[in-house]
């Protein structure tokens, strides 16, 4: 036999190999069937295994394949059966986000989630494909649900004046205001804001982490970050913060200090007011949560306080009428509506969605949690970033050396 012969049989015996273990794992782990429409989901019970296991000792498994007699041996990581809190990630993706989105699962399965295997639900304004949906599924340790937003939800409501909407687009696009001009923005920013946590698919939920396509998770987590939120009574988690761009909001504090002035009974007598308003309120400073990084409680935003407050913000029209975004809006209400022992900031993230990075600045840190950033990088401690005016505000201790990292 030829060497070139030789090199091809080697070549496609090893393809097969690797086809072939890649979907027993899949069939191992997340064999299930997809259905379409609205709450479709994906079950993380098996099917008929096309494998005949073998012998399995701890966690080694090994099978073999009926069609060649091969087996394969692998390591299974097991199935969590410690407690667990009424959690899931929930991520906002179209079906071109696919390959940011796969980075993100992987950043976030590999430091996190793999540990304690959460579900995570997908929501879209379209259909997703099956092609995407079984890709995504493959990645996930826990079940995996798909839901379709309803209409309603992603529309234009019966107040608002289009003509006016699409001239501020225009007006916005012409000064360079960064999205102003795209309108399924203002729809998601609004989703976000005020209906996101209202799918059928989030009902069976008591918290949530929300992941955004492209996001990475730079260190090891080794605790259950829900179960922490839970523990400790904290209803809204950031790694990042920074302020607004003020052109995008120029009225929604107006909108925010009405509601405030018709409904005192909703602020928290220790509310984080100070975090927010550098003038006791009457005005809005811009700083807010990075909101693609957002660990919560959805008791928060299924309050009777947020329910009124966001349908206030809706009636006044600023998600179209300017850019008003999910980040303020969500920041605003957990300053005004929670004990501020109730925010937490997760110092111990790594984490990053462009442009900026939130590293640990602890060597010894780093090290211990196999980080893959540079605390030369990090955003936390910079002066455009508000979390220093968090520590403040909460008498909280700062890292040591953080001075270093301004």
């Amino acid at each position: 036999m030829s060497e070139t012969k030789l090199n091809k049989e080697r070549t496609a015996r090893l393809l097969g190999i690797l086809i072939v273990a890649a979907v027993t794992v899949y069939l191992l782990f997340h064999g299930a069937s997809y259905n379409g429409g609205n709450g479709s989901s994906v079950s993380s019970s098996q099917g008929k295994n096309q494998y005949e296991t073998v012998r399995m000792k701890n966690d080694h498994r090994e099978v073999v394949d009926p069609n060649t007699g091969l087996k394969y041996s692998y390591v299974d990581s097991g199935k969590y059966n410690g407690s667990k809190v009424k959690a899931t990630f929930v991520t906002l993706a179209r079906n071109s986000d696919i390959t940011e989105l796969l980075d993100s699962i992987r950043s976030v399965e590999d430091r996190f989630n793999k540990k304690f295997q959460y579900d995570w639900v997908f929501l879209n304004d379209e259909e997703f494909t099956n092609d995407f949906k079984n890709t995504v599924a493959s990645m996930i340790s826990g079940n995996v649900k798909f839901g379709l937003i309803p209409a309603e939800h992603w529309s234009y409501p019966e107040w608002i004046d289009q003509d006016r909407a699409a001239q501020v687009r225009a007006d916005m696009r012409a000064k360079k205001i960064i999205y102003g001009h795209s309108e399924s923005y203002r729809h998601m920013c609004r989703f976000e804001s005020g209906f996101f946590y209202r799918h059928k698919l989030m009902d069976e939920y008591e918290y949530y982490w929300r992941v955004e396509p492209g996001v990475k998770i730079y260190c090891d987590i080794d605790y259950d970050i829900f179960k922490f939120m839970k523990d400790n009574d904290k209803k809204y988690g950031f790694t990042i913060s920074l302020r607004e761009y003020e052109a995008t909001i120029e009225t929604l504090w107006k909108s925010v200090h009405e509601f405030n002035k018709e409904n005192p009974q909703y602020l928290h007598k220790n509310n984080m007011m100070k975090f927010i308003s550098d003038d006791k309120g009457e005005s809005y400073n811009l700083c807010h949560f990075w909101s693609n990084f957002e660990v919560a409680s959805l008791d928060l935003w299924r309050s009777e306080a947020y329910s009124k407050f966001f349908d206030h913000l809706d009636h006044a029209g600023g998600f179209f009428y300017e850019r008003w975004g999910d980040a303020p809006v969500h920041s605003i209400a957990a300053a005004l509506f929670l004990d501020k022992k109730q925010i937490h900031h997760f110092n111990d993230v790594g984490y990053y969605h462009v442009p900026f990075h939130s590293c640990p600045v602890s060597n010894e840190f780093r090290q211990k949690h196999k980080c893959v950033c540079s605390p030369g990088d990090d955003f936390t401690w910079k002066s455009y970033s508000c979390t220093t005016q968090f520590y403040n505000v909460n008498n909280l201790k700062k890292p040591d050396d953080w001075q270093n990292f301004t």
